[in-house]
Formats: C-alpha cells, sequence, structure tokens
C-alpha cells in the first residue's frame, strides 16, 4: 500500500502544544451484505473528558503489523466480524495536542464475511458502547449532528469526509453494474 494522503487535520479544539510521538493506525468503513456500515458509538470518560461520538471501526497498527493485517484485526476484535479489504480509501493525518500525538489514519473499505466473537483487546476498546449498522447517509447525518465539544470535533472533522467519499465510491460501483 502506498499511502495517498487525502488531508491533514490540526487540532483546533485543544491548546497547542508540541506532538511528541506519532501512531500508525488503520481504520474501516465496514459494510455488510445490506450495504449498511458500522460505526461504533463510543461512550465515556477518561483524559479527554466525556465522550459521546460515533467512530469507525480501528486503532493502532502494532509493531511488525502491517496497516492491513491491522485492519483485519481491529474488526475482530471491536465487532466480531472476519472480513476482508475490498480497497485501500486513503489516509488522514490528524493531531491530538491533548496527548501530544500525530496519528497517521489509513482507512480501508472493507467488507465483512463471518461472524466471530467480539474480544476488546485495549483501554479504548472499554469505550466501544455499541456497534450500530446503518445506511452510509444515516451513518453521515449522524457525524453531521454529532456533539460540537471535545474530541466530538476532532472525530467528525477526520470522518465525516470519509464517509462522503465512500459514498461516492459505493454510487459509482452501482451505476457501472
Amino acid at each position: 500500500m502506498e499511502a495517498k494522503i487525502l488531508y491533514e487535520l490540526e487540532d483546533t479544539v485543544y491548546p497547542k502544544t508540541t506532538i511528541t510521538h506519532e501512531r500508525m493506525v488503520s481504520r474501516a468503513v465496514i459494510f455488510n451484505n445490506n450495504n449498511e456500515v458500522c460505526i461504533l458509538h463510543i461512550l465515556g470518560d477518561d483524559n479527554f473528558g466525556h465522550r459521546d461520538y460515533y467512530e469507525t471501526v480501528g486503532g493502532g497498527v502494532d509493531l511488525g503489523e502491517t496497516p492491513e493485517d491491522a485492519v483485519i484485526r481491529e474488526i475482530d476484535e471491536e465487532i466480531g466480524y472476519k472480513a476482508h479489504i475490498v480497497s485501500y480509501i486513503g489516509t488522514v493525518i490528524d493531531y491530538y495536542n491533548l496527548i501530544h500525538r500525530k496519528n497517521i489514519n489509513n482507512y480501508f473499505l472493507c467488507k465483512i464475511d463471518n461472524k466471530t466473537k467480539v474480544h476488546f483487546e485495549s483501554e479504548g476498546d472499554k469505550l466501544i458502547e455499541k456497534a450500530m449498522w446503518v445506511s452510509i447517509d444515516e451513518a453521515i447525518r449522524l457525524y453531521e449532528n454529532a456533539s460540537d465539544s471535545g474530541l466530538s470535533i476532532l472525530l467528525r472533522n477526520r470522518e465525516l469526509e470519509i464517509l462522503r467519499i465512500v459514498k461516492k465510491i459505493m454510487e459509482n460501483k452501482y451505476e457501472k453494474e
């Protein structure tokens, strides 16, 4: 996979700080057999404050792991499905000033294969309230109407455009069939 940078986002929510480290992340816009996309409802409290927002499936790429392997692993851990990658969408770079981090988010369009079992592995996984399967239009609407506070703003800025890109990909796929 050769990185295709789609856009880069500054953190305008938390005071600007020195970025001290970088995290490679893999994220999935994953569809089921009904062409619904999975988004996670995140709910809880931590050093970012109160969290109540939506996020795509995904997480950090482990040492020695490829971004492709990481996204497949994260899908299995967070929503309990074996899946395959349909295509690489692109990369979004964003910054979290509160934790001094630059994120390199690799987005993949994925499709579920079969059900396994959810098995949360990280602290962040414990903030997943539920996995929701909704139409791409409903996912976009949920992000557009998300809270205008804290981390919710950063996530919306990062993921809303990705969902719009995927909607265009899916529309073009159906026009060609």
